[in-house]
């Protein structure tokens, strides 16, 4: 996969750091929705 990206940047290391990243965010997100949103929900339910 090769993007059109500047000379310093094409390294496969800054594709792995980008992903990490993306993924990090996402795992909070999702925890975030499960301890906070889903029990809300839950007890506005109730």
């Amino acid at each position: 996969m090769s993007a059109s990206l500047p000379g310093r940047f094409d390294h496969p290391s800054w594709l792995t750091a980008v992903g990490t990243l993306v993924a990090y965010g996402i795992i909070l997100l999702l925890l975030t929705v499960v301890l906070f949103v889903v029990p809300y929900l839950v007890f506005l339910v109730l």
